[in-house]
């Protein structure tokens, strides 16, 4: 597909439409499919346009900008907080979850681990209060 921006030459008129080609824009103009929206003249010709390129190249300055810099420290501040705060229970997340919730005696310290969306999700349905948090680990910070 390919956008064109036309200019109809009796009113001035500028508008842009879609192609499926260079030659299918000829064609239909050629066969006086391509008219003006404000006037209704064929008289319509291709305006000068600057094309649309995309970089597929990584953008180095995006990843490294102020606000993805200031959320990553944000992340890194929550990851070192829960890691101080937490007991790290590893992939028994929801088992140890079951477990706290259940028990008649409380933990007071919460726990941090891994688990499943579907994991996640039962035990949000039985009303067993969970987060998710983005993990940003070492090699990112």
């Amino acid at each position: 597909m390919i956008k064109y921006s036309l200019i109809c030459s009796d009113c001035s008129e500028n508008f842009d439409s879609w192609f499926s080609s260079s030659k299918e824009f000829d064609k239909l103009k050629k066969s006086k499919f391509i008219n003006c929206p404000n006037c209704n003249s064929y008289n319509v010709k291709k305006s000068l346009m600057a094309p649309s390129v995309i970089n597929k190249k990584k953008d180095n300055n995006n990843l490294n900008s102020k606000k993805h810099l200031e959320i990553k420290n944000k992340l890194r501040d929550y990851k070192n907080f829960i890691k101080n705060n937490f007991e790290y229970v590893g992939e028994n997340f929801a088992y140890e979850a079951r477990s706290l919730h259940y028990e008649t005696k409380k933990n007071e310290k919460g726990i941090y681990g891994k688990a499943s969306n579907d994991e996640i999700k039962e035990l949000r349905d039985e009303g067993i209060e969970t987060q998710i948090i983005p993990w940003l680990e070492n090699k990112d910070n």
